[in-house]
């Protein structure tokens, strides 16, 4: 199992566990997290922005062009922003540290 921590705009942590090969969208929606994923991973949306704690970014595999292209287009975005239904759970990022932005915003009411 991949240990993940969320944390909340209001500072709140979540811990989270999922198995490798799992998507950091799909936990964190397990988890109650507002990352709607309205494109279900298809980087065709912004609606799962998550920031990559600073100390853990270099750590998850780094973005690709169209990735960035998406973030573009996100509310809150910092320079360790990244899409959750990119980002796949493997033992290397055990222990990863997510913030939620404050701007996220879920059309499903979550």
């Amino acid at each position: 199992m991949v240990r993940v921590t969320f944390v909340t705009p209001q500072g709140e942590k979540i811990a989270a566990e999922g198995e490798a090969g799992t998507r950091l969208l799909e936990l964190g929606q397990a988890k109650g997290m507002p990352l709607e994923g309205t494109c279900e991973g298809q980087m065709a949306c912004s609606t799962c922005h998550v920031v990559i704690d600073p100390d853990w970014f270099a750590k998850v595999p780094p973005a690709v062009d169209d990735e960035e292209d998406m973030l573009d287009l996100a509310a809150g975005v910092t320079r360790t922003s990244r899409l959750s239904c990119q980002i796949e759970l493997t033992e290397a990022i055990d222990g990863l540290i997510v913030h939620i932005p404050a701007e996220a915003r879920d059309m499903q009411g979550r």
